[in-house]
């Protein structure tokens, strides 16, 4: 390349022009290179050399002329618009025209609460006012003035007395003056005239008024005569002649549903606090009366004396209950007296009972028997009434010790909720089933949260200490278990009201049954079943608490005890039996929802059954802890004693049992040992009806079948026991299942292995990569699409950068025309101090 090539290139370098005008001079300073670290050979270096100062000046001057100016005149219109309607529209009328102008201006002048009345037209006016607010009468019509002066005051009094009076006044004296030539008269007379005028005004409207209404109701009196003469009448015969159409059947329904009677609306529910709250004041006013009759005071209060009744008295409050008339028969040809006989034994039988009161019927016959007994003197009634009390007071003397014992024995309506369970074990006591209920009954509504603020602690307190009351019944000898069974139903309400503290109450008893077990296995190595109480608790656990729950605070542990009892406990006689057939049944009172397999309670009716048949060799099953398959209670409930076997009876298990009752006889211990056995056959049936889902349930149940089958079917036992053994063995199904067998899943064979070479693509860094057209095509938009919007991006910035400038550039330049003006100001203020301190110096000087 030669020196002109050179040059050329230089210049296209520095931004010449494609024509080859070179700019002149140019500064060699806005020249920037962009120098490569290392050249690459076949790689053309693009913008190598460049002018940014250039470029940068050009996009300066460039938005000063296109954004300035545009922002400069951002708020100013130059343009005048015509918005006329239709103005260059040739397809309309002139009138066309005004009328659409019209109508948008009525529309733009209609007021916005109008927008939805489409029948109102356009407002009719009568000298400048509504023809719609003049049919309103809103107007406030004074009762001292007629309808022409609306509560308005004249003229000239209103000026007299709100101002300007003066001026009238001295007016009408001028006035005076140059017509009569008399003495004007003073400001006094002139108000006092207006007055006068005032008032004559006001009696004649009066007075019109008043002859307004005359005529009114004239007019109305003669219109009333004159309809009378206007009313159309049938004559009679008229009327007879015409038949009344007979009602059918919808009418008459109809008729009878107005006559109907109305429902009466009923009260209103009441809330839990306002019971409560109404029960303990009916127990406070109980417990008030037993006091007073416990101490004598009730009957002096309650002596009515007989009401005195004047001759006045016209008995308007008198309402006949019953007909005390006494009819006349005969039978026989003889007077009838039976009727007269039944009825005074009635009334004889009516004044024994106990709930008559006496001076009731003492009064009625003294009432009754003298018609005139109004008309006796006060002496003698005085001396009637004192002949009562005195009567009354004797009869009180002979029974009162009586009623005061009574009310003494009454149990009381009031009672302080306990604090410890010594006070409760007091007041429960010594008394019966239903007054215990009774007492804790009244102690809730006594103490009901909603009453007090310390009455929710005291009732949580009170669930603790009749869960330990229940303990202690179950442990005493017998066991109270009527008691307890009632007793549930004031825990469970206890229960509902105080859900935590009730929690917190059983998960503290079942926590010291489980802490005792265990103590007992590490000192002895094994454990006897718990007392009468642990298994209330148990029962009661599943009855306060939902059991179908995957995890409970209280249920899950009472669960996890008596798995524990099923497993640890052995069974070592026939208390023991007992013991642990009434904890299978509570496990499965628990799972009965949720349908939970509790393997122990599975292996536990097994051992039940193991220990009811002869102990023989081969058995096909085997025994879990605590059974054992010999021993000496191997064959603990086995009975061979054929004469009990026949004369046994089905019949529950008592939890007598359970709390160390021991047999009378042999021949009730053997009737226990086969009720246990229908009792085992039972809970198994009843287990195979509910495990008969599982798959594994046919492996479960294998060692019952077996035993079912082969061991305890060879015993002599009563029917009944056999055809409990069948049914259980029905429940549990055929004995061979039918599983489907395994069959190993289908794959796709395995190919062998080909030499063929595998051919990867090797990818040139760099290059675009080939394709069809329609895919080039695509990349190529997409970069474009990117470089573009890039583009675009880098401008708006610099446009924000520009006016931020040109921003800043004014706010500068009024601030600093603003302090150009302060500084102007203060130096023409420094001016004038000078000038008028040196004005004072000179005056001084003088």
């Amino acid at each position: 390349m030669g020196k002109a090539g050179r040059a050329a290139a230089r210049r296209k370098a520095l931004g010449a022009p494609a024509g080859g005008r070179a700019r002149p001079n140019p500064n060699p300073f806005e020249v920037k290179v962009n120098r490569q670290k290392f050249p690459v050979l076949g790689r053309k270096a693009r913008h190598a050399v460049g002018l940014p100062g250039v470029s940068r000046a050009r996009a300066v001057q460039k938005r000063t002329q296109t954004l300035l100016k545009e922002y400069k005149e951002r708020d100013k219109s130059n343009v005048f618009t015509d918005k006329r309607f239709g103005e260059y529209s040739s397809s309309m009328s002139p009138e066309e025209k005004m009328m659409k102008r019209f109508a948008l201006e009525q529309q733009r002048q209609h007021e916005k609460k109008s927008i939805y009345n489409l029948n109102e037209d356009e407002e009719l006016t009568h000298y400048g006012q509504s023809l719609a607010d003049i049919e309103k009468h809103n107007d406030i019509v004074d009762s001292d003035s007629d309808t022409e002066d609306r509560g308005t005051l004249s003229a000239e009094l209103t000026a007299t007395h709100f101002g300007g009076g003066g001026m009238l006044l001295h007016k009408r004296t001028a006035q005076q003056q140059g017509e009569e030539g008399e003495r004007p008269r003073s400001r006094k007379d002139l108000i006092e005239e207006l007055i006068a005028k005032s008032k004559q005004e006001k009696r004649e409207r009066q007075a019109q008024r008043e002859d307004a209404l005359e005529l009114t109701e004239k007019l109305d009196q003669d219109w009333k005569e004159i309809q009378t003469l206007l009313a159309h009448r049938t004559p009679k015969s008229d009327k007879d002649q015409k038949e009344k159409p007979k009602p059918d059947a919808y009418d008459m329904v109809v008729r009878e549903l107005g006559f109907e009677m109305k429902v009466q609306p009923s009260d209103r529910m009441k809330t839990e606090q306002e019971l409560a709250r109404e029960e303990q004041e009916r127990l406070e006013r109980l417990e008030a009366a037993r006091l007073r009759r416990m101490l004598g005071k009730d009957e002096g209060g309650d002596t009515k004396k007989p009401t005195h009744q004047s001759a006045d008295d016209l008995s308007d409050g008198f309402v006949l209950d019953k007909d005390d008339r006494r009819l006349l028969s005969y039978k026989d040809g003889k007077v009838n007296f039976e009727e007269e006989h039944s009825r005074g034994a009635s009334d004889d039988e009516h004044a024994d009972e106990p709930g008559a009161d006496p001076g009731e019927d003492d009064s009625e016959e003294s009432s009754g028997s003298d018609g005139h007994s109004d008309l006796e003197s006060d002496v003698e009634s005085e001396e009637e009434s004192g002949r009562v009390d005195e009567d009354r007071g004797a009869r009180w003397d002979s029974e009162g010790p009586r009623a005061r014992g009574a009310a003494g024995a009454e149990l009381p309506y009031t009672f302080p909720a306990p604090e410890s369970y010594e006070e409760l074990k007091s007041l429960l006591s010594g008394k019966s089933t239903e007054e215990q209920l009774l007492v804790v009954e009244r102690i809730k509504a006594c103490n009901h949260p909603s009453l007090a603020v310390g009455n929710k602690a005291k009732l949580e307190k009170l669930f603790g200490f009749l869960l330990e009351y229940v303990g202690d019944l179950a442990t005493s000898n017998p066991p109270d278990l009527r008691v307890i069974d009632k007793l549930v139903v004031q825990l469970y309400n206890l229960c509902q009201m105080f859900p935590d503290s009730a929690s917190n109450c059983m998960q503290f008893v079942l926590r010291d049954a489980m802490h005792e077990m265990e103590g007992a296995i590490e000192a002895r190595g094994r454990v006897a079943f718990p007392g009468l109480d642990v298994l209330i608790y148990l029962k009661i656990a599943g009855m306060l608490f939902p059991t179908s729950d995957f995890r409970h605070p209280v249920v899950t542990p009472a669960l996890m005890c008596m798995s524990q009892l099923l497993t640890k406990c052995p069974v070592l006689s026939l208390q023991d039996a007992v013991k642990g057939l009434f904890v299978c049944c509570v496990a499965l009172d628990y799972v009965r929802l949720s349908q939970r397999f509790v393997p122990e309670l599975v292996n536990f009716l097994l051992g039940i059954l193991h220990v009811a048949t002869p102990n023989r060799q081969g058995q096909g099953y085997t025994l879990v802890h605590p059974f054992r398959a010999s021993g000496k209670n191997a064959e603990l409930l086995l009975v061979s004693d054929e004469e009990d076997t026949a004369t046994w009876q089905r019949r529950g298990l008592s939890l007598h049992w359970a709390s160390g009752l021991k047999a009378q006889t042999k021949t009730e211990a053997n009737h226990t040992r086969l009720s246990c056995l229908a009792v085992c056959l039972a809970l198994v049936k009843h287990c195979a009806l509910m495990y008969g889902s599982l798959p594994s349930f046919h492996e479960v149940v294998r060692p019952l079948r077996a035993l079912l089958t082969e061991h305890l079917a060879a015993c002599s036992h009563p029917p009944e026991l056999q055809e409990l053994g069948r049914s259980a063995l029905a429940a549990m199904g055929p004995r061979e299942p039918r599983y489907r067998p395994l069959i190993c899943e289908k794959s796709r064979p395995v190919p062998l292995k080909l030499f063929t070479p595998r051919l990867v693509k090797v990818l040139e860094f760099g290059r675009k990569q080939g394709g069809s057209r329609e895919e080039q095509e695509r990349k190529r938009l997409i970069h474009k699409h990117k470089r573009e919007f890039k583009g675009a991006v880098r401008e708006i910035r610099r446009d924000n950068q520009f006016l931020a400038r040109m921003q800043l550039a004014e706010t500068l330049e009024r601030d600093a025309e603003r302090k150009r003006k302060v500084k102007n100001l203060f130096n023409s203020l420094a001016t004038q101090e000078g000038e008028w301190k040196a004005l004072k110096r000179k005056k001084f000087k003088k």
